[in-house]
C-alpha cells in the first residue's frame, strides 16, 4: 500500500500514476483531547485503518499524482533521527572535502551516535527546499527514511525491522559549518519525506535497495542500502537504546558518497527502488 497526504491535508492511496482519496477513513481514527498521545495517529492505527482506506479509495475517482502538491505522509512525528556518515564512501569523501570537514575529524556512528532534526523542518516534495546562508553551501543527502508503527524502548536488533509501518524517501539536507549537526540540519524545509510511504509488506529487504539523486539532469549520488555501516535493524535497536520510538518516528539511515551543493532554481529528483521517484524545488528561504 502506498499511502500520501497531498493538497488541503488530504490521504490518499497512490495506485500507479494516480492517487484515490482515501480522506473519509480518518473518521475512523479515535478522537483526541489535551495532552495528546505521542506519536502520529494516522500511522499508530495504520494497521486497523487499511480497509477503511481502501475502502474509501475504491468509492473516490482518480486523480493524477502530477497533478497534486505532496507533503510530508507523516504529519505529526515526536522526533526525526539522523544517521550521520553511515556509508563508507561518504566517511572518505568527508575526510577528503574541506569544505564537509572543516578541519575535523570525521568519524563514524560508534564516535558521534545519531543526531536530532527539529520536527519543524519536515515537508513533503511539493513545498520543496527552501535554502538559508546561501553565502554557505547547501548540500543534498538522499537516504532511505524508516517510518516507526510499533514504538518501544530498547528494541532488539532482531525484532527490530517488525517496528517499522513503512518507507518512504528522506532528504537530509544540510548547510556546511562549524555548528551542531542538529542545527544545520534542523532549518526549516531540510528534511523532506516523501513522495509517499510504502508499507513495510512491500519491502522484502530495506538493505538491498538502489537509489539515487539527480540534480537538474546531474546524477550526483548513487549507491545501494547494502553499503550501509550500520544496516537499519542495527539503527533502530541503537536509537531505541537511547529513546523511546514512537508510531510515526522518522530515521533518516544516512547518505552515500557524492554529497554536493544545490541553489535556488535546481530541482532535486530522488529515486529509491520499491519507493518511487519525487522531484524537489529548490528555493531561496523568502522567495
Amino acid at each position: 500500500m502506498r499511502i500520501c497526504r497531498y493538497d488541503d491535508d488530504k490521504v490518499g492511496l497512490v495506485r500507479g500514476d494516480d492517487i484515490f482519496d482515501a480522506t473519509a477513513a480518518l473518521d475512523q481514527l479515535p478522537s483526541l483531547r489535551w495532552p495528546v498521545p505521542a506519536g502520529d495517529a494516522l500511522v499508530a492505527h495504520l494497521d486497523v485503518l487499511k480497509p477503511a482506506l481502501e475502502a474509501a479509495a475504491d468509492d473516490s475517482h482518480p486523480v493524477p499524482v502530477a497533478s497534486v502538491s505532496l507533503k510530508s505522509p507523516v504529519a505529526n512525528p515526536t522526533k526525526i533521527i539522523g544517521a550521520p556518515v553511515n556509508y563508507h564512501k561518504h566517511l572518505e569523501e568527508s575526510r577528503a572535502d574541506a569544505e564537509i570537514n572543516l578541519g575535523r575529524d570525521i568519524k563514524t556512528i560508534d564516535t558521534y551516535g545519531l543526531f536530532m532534526k527539529a520536527n519543524s523542518s519536515l515537508v513533503g516534495p511539493g513545498e520543496g527546499v527552501a535554502l538559508r546562508f546561501t553565502d554557505r553551501r547547501n548540500d543534498h543527502e538522499v537516504e532511505l527514511a524508516m517510518v516507526i508503527g510499533t514504538g518501544g524502548s530498547d528494541i532488539s536488533r532482531d525484532d527490530a525491522l517488525s517496528h517499522v509501518a513503512a518507507y518512504a524517501i528522506g532528504l537530509d539536507m544540510t548547510v556546511r559549518g562549524t555548528e551542531d549537526r542538529s542545527l544545520r540540519k534542523g532549518i526549516d524545509t531540510y528534511s523532506v519525506l516523501g513522495p509517499w510511504l510504502v508499507t513495510a509488506d512491500e519491502i522484502e529487504n530495506p538493505d538491498r535497495l538502489d537509489f539515487e539523486i539527480r540534480v537538474n539532469d546531474e546524477i550526483r549520488q548513487k549507491s545501494n542500502t547494502e553499503m550501509l555501516i550500520f544496516d537499519c535493524a542495527r539503527l533502530i535497536a541503537y536509537a531505541s537504546s537511547f529513546m523511546t520510538l514512537y508510531p510515526g518516528d522518522i530515521i533518516m539511515t544516512g547518505t552515500p558518497e557524492g554529497v554536493g551543493p544545490v541553489a535556488p532554481g535546481d530541482t532535486m529528483h530522488a529515486w529509491i527502488e520499491g519507493i518511487g521517484e519525487m522531484s524537489v524545488p529548490v528555493r531561496a528561504h523568502g522567495a
